[in-house]
């Protein structure tokens, strides 16, 4: 995962270095982000475009994302050594960056899209972020973003209740006041509207919104979770598809 602009303390380095903290996340969300991106780029045969996955992880967001966007160039990015020795079993291109420390290792417009997945709530500074991705996207470039939704249809009910919301984390040692046991190291939480205010503010035209689900919702529940992504503001992943302007 790529983490946040500014110089990051030690412990956030550390973290995201250990190989027991979650780098992938469920192929519902990939494949829904992969879709919507390839019908925007067009086949490969009329012109092949460059796509930056920014913060790649283990690559198997990439990976699943491959038979959607065969013939295009899909590069792997991430700061982690640990998550680009992973990536590089399934994307043949991997490359270390940062958002931080000089910026991205990429000319200006350089990439023709930015697949920026469940990346955005583990930074401090997201406005950098945004500006470093806007650099190195040509003019009407795409971006694809994802994170997890604060206003997700069960942590409406938690609230109400008293409980913390999923997704959300007080603590990088341990899980308190909410339901799950993983610890990811989330920093921000979106809604549908404050994720689109925000990256209509960072220089982007955005295009659309929509909803995938959790692959983390218990199985009981997952039925609930796909309907609840027909209306994105109350699903679990919002996926938002934006233009550089």
């Amino acid at each position: 995962m790529t983490t946040a602009t500014g110089r990051r303390p030690a412990g956030l380095r550390d973290f995201y270095e250990n190989p027991a903290v979650p780098v992938a996340s469920g192929d519902a969300r990939s494949l829904r982000q992969a879709r919507i991106l390839a019908a925007a780029l067009g086949p490969a045969t009329a012109r092949t475009a460059t796509v930056l996955d920014i913060g790649c992880g283990d690559g198997t967001a990439a990976a699943a994302a491959a038979p959607l966007l065969a013939g295009h160039r899909v590069i792997g990015v991430d700061w982690s050594q640990d998550a680009l020795k992973r990536a590089h079993a399934h994307l043949p291109y991997v490359v270390r960056g940062e958002l931080t420390d000089g910026g991205l290792p990429f000319a200006d417009g350089a990439a023709d899209a930015v697949l920026f997945s469940e990346v955005i709530e583990h930074l401090v500074d997201p406005d950098s972020a945004l500006d470093e991705l806007r650099r190195v996207l040509r003019p009407g470039g795409h971006l694809m973003l994802s994170t997890p939704n604060l206003a997700a249809w069960y942590n409406r009910g938690l609230l109400l209740a008293g409980v913390q919301p999923v997704f959300s984390e007080v603590s990088l040692r341990g899980i308190h006041g909410r339901p799950g046991k993983e610890v990811v190291g989330h920093l921000r939480l979106y809604t549908a509207r404050a994720l689109r205010e925000f990256v209509a503010a960072s220089g982007f035209s955005v295009i659309g919104l929509s909803g995938a689900p959790f692959h983390g919702v218990p199985r009981p529940l997952r039925a609930l979770d796909r309907l609840a992504c027909a209306v994105p503001s109350a699903a679990s992943i919002l996926l938002l598809h934006a233009r550089r302007t």
